[in-house]
This record gives C-alpha cells, sequence and structure tokens, in this order.
C-alpha cells in the first residue's frame, strides 16, 4: 500500500507518499481498500498542529473516506469483505488502504457511489445535527448560513430547505452565491461587496434570521449576531476565517438570544445511538433525492498537495475529492 505519511505536522510539505506494509485488521477492525477520500478543513488543521485531535506521529491523514471492506478482524459481524463502506475515523484516508474502526464504518446502500460517500458523512451530520438537534430549526422560519459555500456550508442549505425553512445563503463572490441558488437558497448575500447587516435588514422586513449557522468565525460573527431576530439561535460550527470571535455578551440579552455550541463529534460518542438514527434519516434523503454532496472536483490521490493548496485559496466549491 501507498500513503501520504506525516511524520512531523509543519504543514502540507512535510508529507511524503510513502510505500508501507499493507496492515492486518484486528479484533473490532477492518482492512478498507480506500477508492476516494474528501479533504476537510481539519485535515488541513491537522497537518500544521492546530487541530484539536493530535494523532502520535507518524500518521496519515485524511479524516474521512469509502471504499471496500477486503478483510474483517474478530469479532465484526455486520461488515463482510466485497462490502462497500464509508467511515469518518480522523485520519488514515489519503492511501490506498487503511485501517478502520468497524463501528465507525456506515454500510452503503446500493447506487450510492464512492466520490459521493467521501464526501458525506462530516458535512451533513454536522449540518443535521447542527439544524435538527442544537437549532430546533421549525418549518417557516429563516435560516442564514455564513460560508455558504463551502462543504458544511452547502449540506446546511440542503437540510434547511428539505426541513421547510427559508434560507439567505452568504458566500464571497457571485460564483458562489450562484450555486447556494442552485441548491435551493431563497435570497443570496455577496458579503465582499454587500454591507451584511443592511442586506438582513432588506431581506427579513427587519426581523432577522431566527438560526444563523457560522462554520467561518471571524469578522461576521458580530454583524451577523446583532441582526439575528428575537429567541434566535446563533450556530458555533468552526472557525474557518481563522481568528475566533468574541460577541459581546449584551448582544444575547438584548435579543434574547442563545449561542449554541456544535460539536457532532463528540455528540456521536457520547450519544451513539441518537447518532445512528440521524445517520440513518440522510441515508435516506439521499436516497430521496433531497440531498446530495456538491462535489468541486477528483482529484488523484498523488496531487493531495494541489488540493491542499487549492483548499487554502477559498476557491473550493462544496468538497474537494481524491481519488484511487
Amino acid at each position: 500500500m501507498h500513503a501520504w505519511l506525516c511524520t512531523n505536522p509543519t504543514g502540507v510539505e512535510a508529507l511524503t507518499w510513502t510505500e508501507l506494509p499493507t496492515p492486518a485488521p484486528k479484533a473490532g477492525e477492518v482492512l478498507v481498500e480506500i477508492k476516494a477520500a474528501s479533504l476537510n478543513f481539519p485535515d488541513l488543521l491537522i497537518v500544521q498542529n492546530k487541530y484539536q485531535m493530535k494523532p502520535p506521529l507518524p500518521f496519515v491523514p485524511g479524516s474521512e473516506y469509502a471504499g471496500v471492506v477486503q478483510a474483517v478482524g474478530e469479532g465484526v459481524t455486520h461488515l463482510q469483505p466485497g462490502q462497500n463502506v464509508a467511515c469518518l475515523s480522523g485520519t488514515g484516508g489519503f492511501g490506498t488502504h487503511t485501517i478502520a474502526p468497524a463501528a465507525l464504518c456506515m454500510p452503503l446502500p446500493p447506487g450510492f457511489p464512492h466520490v459521493d460517500a467521501a464526501a458525506f458523512i462530516m458535512i451533513y451530520a454536522t449540518s443535521h445535527h447542527a439544524l435538527v438537534d442544537r437549532a430546533q430549526l421549525k418549518a417557516g422560519e429563516t435560516v442564514l448560513v455564513l460560508g455558504a459555500a463551502g462543504g458544511v456550508g452547502t449540506a446546511a442549505i440542503q437540510i434547511a430547505k428539505a426541513m421547510g425553512a427559508t434560507v439567505i445563503a452568504a458566500a464571497s463572490t457571485d460564483e458562489k452565491c450562484a450555486l447556494c441558488t442552485s441548491l435551493g437558497a431563497d435570497a443570496t448575500i455577496n458579503y465582499s461587496n454587500e454591507d451584511l447587516r443592511e442586506a438582513l435588514k432588506r431581506l427579513t422586513g427587519g426581523k432577522g434570521p431566527d438560526v444563523i449557522y457560522d462554520p467561518v468565525g471571524g469578522d461576521f460573527a458580530e454583524p451577523a449576531f446583532r441582526s439575528i431576530a428575537w429567541r434566535g439561535r446563533y450556530l458555533v460550527v468552526g472557525f474557518a476565517s481563522g481568528p475566533i470571535p468574541a460577541l459581546p455578551l449584551n448582544l444575547p440579552l438584548l435579543k434574547g438570544a442563545s449561542i449554541v455550541g456544535v460539536f457532532w463529534g463528540e455528540f456521536s460518542k457520547r450519544e451513539p445511538k441518537a447518532n445512528a438514527a440521524m445517520m440513518m434519516e440522510l441515508a435516506q434523503w439521499y436516497a430521496q433525492g433531497k440531498i446530495k454532496p456538491v462535489i468541486d472536483r477528483t482529484m488523484p490521490m498523488a496531487e493531495l498537495p494541489a488540493a491542499y493548496a487549492r483548499m487554502g485559496s477559498r476557491s473550493v466549491q462544496g468538497k474537494l475529492v481524491m481519488v484511487n
């Protein structure tokens, strides 16, 4: 097997395409031949030693992937060799093979292609957990999605629309706004040339959005929160722009609003039954055509450094997927 090995987490340039012995699965594990692996923002942070999870060195990055089970370890009964699976295990995806915990593998129904499956779990699980569980979104409410053309943003648009909400998508270019419209967004804001607060006032008749989905952080957090509706819920999803914003606590007081943390990974560990039910619902929504990952492009696994560079340039719409 080959894999991109990180021996020193100083950045993407420290990754090397390395030949390694193909491992055998231990109890509770499976060996997966990787067909596709998607690039997520944590995959960039983890090789820069900036992510909350710091795997022991050396490690293979690649949190999310799909492929074919080649062998199963002792005690694994729900998966068989030859079965198609998707997995989000945090590491191991950027290679030709990996060992995955069997409990984290999602069996793929027929007609679920590897490329879509590799781009599915993280963005849809995060967005469903955020909007359905944490925000308790109701049909007829208005959702503002920041960073709406990215992976979790595109998933949030689709899930909010599937739940009967009105969606305002905010992104940094007209091209990205057009993508959001094609996914069902009711209105868009290009925040590189429009004032976010003025646009929200105009689009909501002064009421403001009921739910704000924020995977970006940075400079737009405070103006967005100042625009929130009475009893609004502000979802703290991530900080893709880099800086972690500090909100004045008088703002939630004045609006009777909530600041709600979204940490899907921890939810999946602490509440595995609720997470499994959610994943089943998402798989059904995919089969019904309600949700489908937006794939920016696929690239050969050997071109991973170029894919990282593309993600770093903020030109990605949806998800980048590496294929073997």
